[in-house]
């Protein structure tokens, strides 16, 4: 592996962090089907899954569910999920099911990551905490296009395109990556990866378990998730807490080039960063120096890469980064490297640090983002209509716009939407609590108005002058945190929506 894959995959990895159903497959009262439904039976987690929530233990558990929804007598696919337990009987409410973003995240340890992290002990009471790999991901019948960190699909986000060639050019791989995964979908499972699915078998999870209604934790794409969960499912949600918010059910071209927005919005943070230490990095004694900088290293490698780094991989870096203020020493450390272009200081940079994200795993996340992608909603078919997005972003967002507008595999996908993506349902009940960083890379804070305004009365927004991607347990604002438990344990929605000061 060159120098430049193995940093590309560590910025792709960063980022980790997709008609004619019958009217029975909508929300309605619970059937005999679903009564007499299966139970979970718990046991011990596997393996790699207990050493990484270690020191908690968790139980882990099967679901089965349909692997086609309208053939719901059809084959079945089991899914894993884990749990957390509540250890106080008189203060636990029910379930809280968790979704970390994606799609392609596995969950099955994050219970045990919010309680390692310092979840308030109040929550850890109320619910049973529930992880899950859903449908496609880990170990719930995961789905493979076979893509591996030498090859010329190495992350879901697009290079950045130079120009009209450019476009061009990444059509012919992305015709190739959809044709390809068509070819390895040998089971069929891949084209009924959907957000609705999913929300179908969050369902049929919470049947499992005994719950008449389950609460919901979702990150990111996991507030798509959740925001079609209690569009579907309304009088089954109980407190759902929607964070960082990609501003609809599903991802799509536009919800993509948002992210070009986000990076414009937060890395100003990381100027102010790299400025104060200018005497340490040398990026630039002020903001706007290193933004500069930013260009003219783009535009270098470019021209004339250093030890396999192009100016796609410094900006497919720097957007993985931005995720997190923890992350900028790192970033400031690569640039450093590469404005010098000093090669034993930049081989002593690389290091992926993400040893257990193996290439299986990486090829499992890259495929389940795009099934979900796509099988959602259909994407624009003309190369055109990406070229025309590419040029607009290139000067709207000249930092990573030309990258997020480029075309996807969607463009090509086999397998035209089962049916219309789910529409927001703003008549169930007050009970939809969102929480958004002003600044964040992938779900910049116009995803959050997003879902305010579509939800209407049955949600709160909780806006934080914060910047990085996750708020609550990940972020470290007092305001949001407390907001967001005091609505979790005791159920108190803010009367209007909240602003919280940094600090």
């Amino acid at each position: 592996m060159t120098r430049g894959r193995g940093i590309r995959r560590s910025a792709a990895l960063a980022v980790a962090l997709g008609l004619g159903l019958s009217g029975s497959l909508v929300a309605g009262p619970a059937g005999a089907e679903e009564k007499e439904g299966p139970t979970v039976r718990w046991g011990a987690c596997p393996e790699d899954v207990a050493a990484e929530a270690a020191p908690v233990v968790l139980e882990c558990g099967t679901v089965p569910v349909p692997k086609d929804y309208a053939d719901p007598g059809g084959d079945r696919i089991e899914l894993m999920i884990s749990r957390l337990a509540s250890t106080n009987p008189d203060k636990r409410r029910g379930t809280l099911m968790l979704n970390p973003g994606g799609p392609g995240g596995s969950g099955l340890s994050q219970p045990a990551f919010l309680a390692n992290r310092g979840i308030p002990s109040e929550v850890l009471d109320t619910y049973d905490v529930i992880g899950m790999d859903t449908r496609g991901i880990g170990r719930s019948a995961p789905v493979a296009c076979g893509f591996t960190p030498e090859g010329p699909y190495f992350a879901n986000i697009p290079p950045y395109a130079v120009d009209d060639a450019a476009v061009t050019a990444r059509a012919k791989v992305v015709k190739e990556v959809a044709e390809q995964c068509a070819r390895r979908d040998k089971d069929g499972v891949l084209r009924h990866l959907t957000t609705a699915n999913t929300a179908r078998d969050l369902d049929r999870i919470r049947a499992a378990l005994g719950e008449e209604r389950t609460s919901f934790l979702g990150y990111s794409y996991g507030t798509a998730l959740g925001a079609a969960y209690a569009s579907m499912f309304p009088g089954r949600s109980d407190r759902i807490v929607l964070d960082s918010n990609i501003g609809d059910t599903h991802l799509d071209r536009d919800g993509m080039r948002r992210y070009a927005l986000g990076v414009e919005q937060t890395f100003p943070d990381f100027a102010r960063w790299a400025a104060a230490r200018h005497d340490s990095y040398g990026l630039g004694r002020t903001p706007a120096e290193v933004r500069r900088t930013y260009f003219t290293l783009a535009e270098r490698l470019d021209e004339k890469p250093v030890d396999g780094f192009d100016g796609n991989v410094l900006r497919q870096l720097t957007f993985g980064y931005l995720f997190k203020e923890v992350q900028y020493a790192k970033l400031a450390q690569q640039w450093q490297a590469l404005k010098s272009g000093d090669t034993e200081a930049l081989r002593a940079a690389d290091t992926d640090g993400r040893a257990a994200d193996t290439p299986p795993s990486l090829d499992n996340q890259l495929s389940v983002f795009l099934a979900v992608s796509c099988n959602d909603i259909a994407w624009p078919t003309s190369l055109d209509t990406y070229r025309k997005g590419v040029a607009e972003d290139r000067a709207r967002y000249p930092m990573f716009g030309a990258a997020t507008a480029n075309i996807m595999p969607c463009a090509f996908w086999p397998y035209p939407p089962a049916e219309e993506p789910v529409a927001i349902d703003d008549e169930g009940p007050r009970n939809i609590l969102l929480v958004q960083n002003l600044r964040d890379v992938p779900t910049p804070h116009v995803g959050g108005k997003l879902l305010r305004q579509k939800f209407a009365d049955r949600s709160r927004l909780v806006s934080v002058d914060d910047s990085g991607h996750g708020v609550y347990v990940y972020g470290d604002n007092p305001c949001a945190l407390n907001t967001t438990t005091r609505y979790l344990v005791d159920g108190k929605m803010p009367r209007k929506d909240t602003f919280c000061r940094a600090g």
